[in-house]
């Protein structure tokens, strides 16, 4: 007998007799009606905006009524056009210009007002950190109620990245100075508009 086959066989002896029942996981369903409603107030209060539109139009009127000097745009979005396009993107760095970044979140968490992004919507992982202020396209369909729903939403197989974005980037030093972009997008909109397919 082999030492691994001693020790395989030592714990398999050693083995507590008596069984213990795990406790049961509750389901967690949906059971908000308002959760865009959640959403918005949750994204507000990390320094997020939110705004219902009915028309890509009218997302892109408001940025440019929030965002003048914005120079160069980056969508991952087909429905609306950057100004810089993300097939010419041959390094994730080749989007450091980037002003404002337009992605399509694949969906939303109201409990946190935060959205969930992968490598198909962001095309290009860096287009979600590097632009100074971003664009959010969310499906007001597509908010789910807390983060118990929102992982059992993910398709783990579906992508290799993802992550949760939950309004502008924030920090603060010891005397409490909060400082936003410092290290990601310096503000963060959110357009509540139906995805079309």
């Amino acid at each position: 007998m082999s030492s691994l086959d001693e020790i395989l066989a030592a714990i398999r002896q050693n083995l507590p007799v008596q069984k213990i029942a795990y406790p049961e996981l509750p389901s967690f369903e949906k059971q908000g009606t308002n959760l865009k409603d959640q959403f918005k107030v949750n994204l507000g209060l990390a320094g997020g905006e939110s705004y219902d539109v009915e028309s890509i139009a009218e997302a892109q009127e408001i940025m440019l009524k929030n965002l003048p000097d914005t120079r160069v745009s980056c969508s991952s979005c087909p429905e609306w056009e950057g100004t810089k396009s993300l097939n010419a993107i041959t390094h994730p760095r080749d989007l450091d210009d980037v002003d404002l970044g337009i992605i399509r979140a694949e969906f939303g968490v109201a409990e946190m007002g935060m959205i969930w992004l992968t490598e198909n919507s962001l095309k290009v992982n860096s287009l979600g950190f590097l632009s100074q202020h971003l664009a959010i396209l969310l499906d007001p369909d597509a908010i789910t109620e807390n983060m118990h729903t929102a992982y059992s939403d993910i398709d783990f197989q579906a992508s290799t990245y993802g992550c949760f974005v939950m309004g502008p980037s924030a920090t603060a030093d010891i005397g409490a100075y909060l400082v936003r972009g410092a290290q990601g997008a310096r503000s963060l909109t959110v357009f509540f508009i139906k995805e079309t397919k």
